[in-house]
């Protein structure tokens, strides 16, 4: 070894006692005890469960502004309906032609029927069709003399609806057996 490189290594093998103390202190203070620890994840899950509380709380108020204001939709489309029936009862009163009070209602039916087929109800086929308990509900199973008409829907009682391709009201209908 030469005389440089000698220096070198007595120079590392002097031993500081401050630099030793300051090593063995620094490592405690950087690692945190069990109670430190424990307190920092305690925080970090509370903080955590009122974040989720608060997302929850929020999404539950807009779902039920999005059901009401659905609703009002749909209200604020039939109230010119309701206005259409009375002047119609008011026009009826003193109308004696029975024409132009049929024609009334057929143009406030047709303009409900409009209302409600823009908001994706639709009627339910189901006479002649072959019965299907999806969307039918049996009230009366019928003798039938053609046989082809046997397991058909013979006549629709109560006309069923879709919205939107679900069923919101099942037809009730006569079957033939």
């Amino acid at each position: 070894m030469s005389k440089k490189q000698q220096k070198v290594t007595e120079a590392a093998e002097v031993k500081n006692p401050e630099a030793e103390q300051i090593e063995q202190v620094i490592p405690e203070k950087l690692e945190p005890t069990h109670e430190e620890k424990y307190a920092e994840l305690n925080d970090r899950f509370l903080r955590l469960y009122a974040e989720f509380e608060n997302f929850r709380r929020r999404t539950n108020k807009e779902h039920l502004e999005l059901i009401s204001s659905a609703n009002s939709n749909l209200l604020k489309d039939l109230v010119p309906v309701l206005d259409d029936f009375e002047r119609a009862i008011t026009n009826n009163e003193t109308s004696e032609d029975i024409a132009s009070v049929k024609e009334g209602f057929l143009l406030i039916y047709n303009k409900y029927k409009g209302i409600l087929e823009s908001k994706g109800v639709k009627p339910i086929t189901a006479k002649g069709e072959i019965f299907n308990s999806d969307i039918h509900e049996a009230i009366v199973n019928v003798p039938v003399e053609d046989e082809s008409q046997k397991g058909k829907v013979i006549e629709d009682i109560e006309k069923g609806y879709y919205l939107n391709d679900k069923v919101i009201r099942f037809s009730k209908v006569v079957v033939g057996q």
